[in-house]
């Protein structure tokens, strides 16, 4: 379940969870000054808004409505051992339960599940709740986290998922330590491609949903590194008819909205599109979209890459040094080019999910070998020494190649030849 948000940024360290949102600050919807803070979690507008009953979950026959009993025994009385990840929302435990009859399975049978605990004075309610019900209930799609059932008993609110082995995408990409190794490159565009491929099914007439809170720690990875998209609180259906936007409170995580969304409340696929602008840039370079630890100028992801992306020679200065030189450096250009179209300020610059994920599809066909980018990364590191080396000469006087120098303003080391 998402996390809602305004004007204050609040810098809690990240969540140690492989389920729970990244996001580390709650927020609320704008006023006529701006973005407000609030306490208060505001939920979803797209459920209804007091919710209380089980005839309210659309009935589907891809999950299972579990006890309260059940659970508890699956997970072995909710053992703090068995804790995934805790959140805003609560807890995330492990169990097991039987592969056909959904019975509670001893540990280390059956199939594994991570059940999430909603805390009932957390930020997170019951209307978050109906709506990740009631989404991941109708959606199917190997690219979305299975659902396999909840539990609504008295004030106890539950979701059941298959287990994701991997974690979060969050967690490989920012954490440290012998858990968690640096994504390689091939790894990084197969998660890439695999989270296009679900938030192009959502706004496929087939879903026709907006997710409006994509990010790192919303995307699961299997045992295979494939991604599945979680956490469904704050999805909110498409616009209808000829309708262009649904119009809506400001939500989800700051750093990843869309600038038309926050100033307008006006929610489009496009939104989502930019938010996806935001990751594919945290997976290229590592960093997160917002780190109040970094330097002066360089806290907002976006705003301190968005220079750097345009260039062959500066793309360098993005990418995550943990790669080496092991990645594509063809690749490297196209994904930079296509975070860059997704983050255009106007969204009607941006691709659609569809041509997102046919533009990752051909970055997996590049064939330039690790070798290859070291190369060019020789090369451009050599030819950067040789210019600079010229540029003192000239600033100096000194005759290059049998020439007198003179000092030029332009004789800058990157000058003209940055492209």
């Amino acid at each position: 379940m998402g996390n809602c948000w305004g004007a204050k940024i609040s810098s809690e360290s990240p969540s140690r969870s492989v389920y729970t949102s990244g996001a580390n600050s709650k927020f609320t919807s704008r006023n006529a000054n701006g973005l407000s803070s609030s306490s208060s979690r505001v939920s979803a507008s797209s459920v209804p808004p007091t919710p209380r009953s089980e005839g309210e979950i659309l009935q589907s026959s891809n999950v299972k409505s579990f006890t309260f009993n059940e659970l508890r025994t699956a997970t072995r009385n909710f053992r703090p051992d068995s804790v995934l990840g805790e959140g805003g929302f609560g807890s995330v435990f492990k169990g097991w339960i039987d592969e056909h009859t959904f019975a509670a399975a001893k540990p280390g049978t059956g199939i594994v599940i991570a059940v999430k605990k909603l805390n009932q004075e957390g930020f997170q309610g019951h209307r978050e709740w109906l709506a990740e019900v009631n989404y991941l209930g109708q959606l199917s799609h190997p690219n979305l986290v299975k659902l396999i059932g909840y539990c609504l008993e008295d004030e106890q609110r539950l979701l059941v998922y298959e287990f994701m082995p991997r974690g979060s995408l969050e967690n490989h990409l920012f954490r440290r330590g012998s858990h968690f190794q640096p994504l390689s490159w091939n790894l990084r565009m197969k998660v890439a491609l695999g989270a296009a491929k679900g938030l192009a099914f959502l706004h496929s007439d087939k879903a026709k949903v907006i997710y409006r809170d994509f990010k790192a720690s919303n995307v699961l990875l299997d045992s295979h590194y494939n991604a599945k998209l979680s956490d469904f609180g704050l999805a909110k259906d498409g616009p209808t008819g000829d309708k262009s936007h649904v119009s809506t409170r400001v939500m989800g995580t700051y750093g990843y909205a869309a600038p038309e969304y926050l100033a307008t409340g006006h929610l489009t696929t496009k939104s989502d599109v930019y938010s996806f602008g935001v990751v594919l840039l945290e997976m290229l370079s590592g960093r997160r979209a917002v780190d109040k630890n970094r330097p002066n100028g360089e806290h907002n992801l976006v705003e301190w890459a968005r220079p750097y992306l345009t260039s062959k020679r500066k793309i360098f200065r993005v990418l995550d040094p943990r790669l080496g030189a092991q990645f594509s450096l063809a690749g490297a250009q196209k994904a930079a080019a296509l975070a860059l179209q997704c983050l255009s300020v106007d969204a009607r610059y941006r691709p659609n999910m569809d041509q997102v994920v046919i533009a990752l599809e051909k970055i997996q066909d590049c064939k330039d070998t690790a070798r290859d980018a070291r190369a060019e990364v020789k090369m451009s590191s050599t030819s950067f020494g040789s210019s600079k080396q010229r540029y003192r000469r000239r600033s100096s006087g000194e005759a290059v190649n049998g020439k007198a120098a003179y000092p030029r303003p332009s004789a800058s080391p990157l000058g003209s030849s940055a492209k």
